[in-house]
């Protein structure tokens, strides 16, 4: 496992999508391009369990009630983070991006061989928002309830999401 480009952003409510005000969401760029079968392993080893393998939903959603760490495994996926004016990524085998709770994504398109793995700290069950009026302002206090990881997902005690989201 390589220490790659770790790349902290924001991104702003647009009314639809909260995103989260006081945590970035963070892009650890190929941290595992030489060994992405270790992604699950290292999330699982870091307390970020509850984990599945597949895809991203095509539509703009979030998790109001949990966190969430994702690594691609096998090609690529173009993802949109932020909402509908948010900001589309490239990621590739490797790559990891951890959504700090309230965080939109859908997926824009893939690689035919695209998998990705998913995991949450301490293994929560998350909910499926999508940005319907009615969510709110229920979703802004679950945002703001999230309990901040005891771990990086990809390097434990003392990685770059804990030097970023404790600092917060």
């Amino acid at each position: 496992m390589k220490h790659q480009k770790v790349t902290p952003m924001r991104f702003k409510d647009d009314g639809e999508i909260p995103n989260n005000e006081h945590l970035p969401v963070i892009l650890y760029s190929g941290v595992f391009a030489e060994d992405p079968n270790d992604i699950r392993p290292a999330f699982e080893r870091h307390n970020w369990t509850n984990s599945w393998v597949g895809g991203v939903f095509d539509y703009h959603h979030y998790h109001s009630n949990a966190h969430e760490v994702l690594g691609v495994l096998n090609g690529q996926v173009s993802i949109k983070l932020g909402g509908r004016d948010g900001t589309t990524f490239d990621l590739e085998k490797g790559d990891v991006v951890v959504l700090p709770a309230g965080t939109g994504h859908k997926e824009m398109s893939s690689s035919f061989e695209f998998e990705m793995v998913g995991a949450y700290p301490f293994g929560m069950d998350y909910n499926l928002k999508i940005g319907a009026p009615e969510e709110r302002p229920g979703v802004l206090k679950d945002i703001e309830e999230v309990p901040l990881p005891d771990q990086d997902p990809v390097f434990g005690t003392e990685g770059p999401l804990l030097e970023v989201w404790h600092e917060e």
